[in-house]
């Protein structure tokens, strides 16, 4: 069996050989198939890769409680629902002192500035940096990690001293070739002493998580006050497996907080870090669909490409096949001559396609910015479609092929 199969490999080289335009113009319109599925799937893979990174490094054992929750948040501002009041400050803190749980750690936190101007000697920040008041336990649970220094201590939140964390991003403008660890910065006149320095952060949404400032929590209300302000709450459990009774506990404190009766629905959001990870799937589940159907659309044109070319190789090799069964060749063997040439012509297009299409989700994914890795998954599917393409134009060419009455075919010019 080896042997025959060899030999039909052989042949159907030689075929290809004799002609290369048509052949390469077929392997080029089933490499541009499958580029398309495998560059728009391999980006789509990217961006998954980044969204899930990025949530991810909030913590698997972590959740928020905000406003509102994220699907009241999306609904846009056609709604007529009652307008949740914001998280205060005493809410907050009476929050933290009844939620007293061993196996979490509970931080408060609250933006005060977007837009502002730090400033180190003669020199300031272009772009403005964002500003945050946080207490001991914000960068632990927001998933962040001190590169150079320390975190807050609990000595300097509750004694208000002037000291913050910056990102990783002034040390590229503000503070270039200079170790920030010591140094005083000013915001709004405010004086502060670097303690810290957090890792870089993925900057695929913007590069203001890595143009932040911490500082404590009550400075930040005395020295930048906000219009109506809203904190938010972030809760670490020791486990992914405390999660659930952290959140059920979480809730009945705030909503004893808030005087809810037992009929009322919340009237505040939790936000899970495992819940966003989920949406996540399901976006990128859902245009993982709309590139597979894309990329399928584009395969189908290349598979009836390949089927018209192969039916017209078995019009013109008319008399080769009316001599192969002269000699005593049967139908089976002249089908499987005509399906391996089909085959390897298939298989050629989708190496070609898998090269291109890895090579164009790499570029495209480094343009933006998206962590790249190679969809082993996505290749497997590319070669298997490949087969199938080659299946399914190959089979009828070879087929009538292998029918062809050997009298007629041999008188045929």
């Amino acid at each position: 069996m080896w042997i025959v199969i060899r030999e039909n490999i052989k042949i159907a080289l030689d075929s290809i050989r004799g002609q290369l335009l048509r052949t390469i113009l077929t392997v080029l319109i089933i490499a541009i198939g499958i580029t398309a599925l495998v560059g728009i799937l391999s980006v789509i893979t990217a961006l998954r890769n980044t969204l899930e990174g990025n949530f991810s490094s909030m913590g698997a054992n972590t959740f928020s409680i905000t406003r509102y929750q994220y699907s009241q948040r999306a609904e846009g501002s056609g709604t007529t629902q009652k307008p949740h009041p914001y998280i205060t400050y005493q809410e907050a803190t009476t929050f933290k002192e009844q939620f007293n749980n061993p196996f979490a750690k509970t931080s408060i936190s609250i933006n005060v500035a977007s837009a502002a101007e730090v400033k180190y000697e003669n020199k300031k920040t272009d772009p403005l940096a964002v500003v945050v008041g946080v207490d001991e336990y914000y960068i632990g649970n927001s998933g962040l990690e001190v590169d150079e220094g320390r975190n807050f201590s609990d000595f300097e939140i509750q004694n208000n001293s002037k000291v913050c964390v910056i990102g990783s991003d002034f040390k590229k403008t503000l503070l270039k070739d200079v170790n920030p660890i010591g140094k005083t910065i000013s915001i709004r006149g405010y004086k502060f002493k670097i303690i810290g320095v957090l890792k870089e952060q993925s900057s695929s949404f913007g590069n203001y998580e890595n143009f932040q400032v911490f500082i404590p929590l009550n400075i930040a209300r005395a020295a930048f006050p906000v219009d109506n302000p809203n904190f938010q709450l972030k809760i670490s459990a020791q486990s992914k497996d405390q999660l659930d009774g952290l959140v059920d506990d979480a809730t009945i404190v705030m909503r004893n907080l808030r005087q809810l009766a037992p009929l009322q629905e919340n009237n505040f959001g939790i936000e899970r870090s495992d819940d966003l990870l989920q949406r996540i799937g399901n976006i990128t589940g859902t245009l993982t669909i709309a590139g597979f159907v894309i990329g399928l659309i584009t395969i189908l044109g290349s598979s009836i490409a390949l089927l018209n070319i192969m039916l017209v190789s078995v019009t013109e090799r008319t008399k080769e096949i009316g001599i192969r069964k002269a000699l005593g060749a049967k139908r089976k063997s002249i089908t499987l001559q005509f399906f391996t040439e089909t085959l390897l012509i298939a298989q050629m297009g989708a190496v070609t396609g898998i090269v291109l299409g890895i090579s164009l989700g790499f570029v495209i994914a480094k343009a933006i910015k998206f962590d790249f890795t190679i969809p082993w998954g996505v290749i497997a599917i590319a070669i298997v479609i490949a087969i199938v393409v080659s299946v399914i134009s190959g089979l009828y060419p070879a087929m009538k092929a292998s029918k062809l009455n050997p009298v007629e075919a041999l008188r045929y010019e």
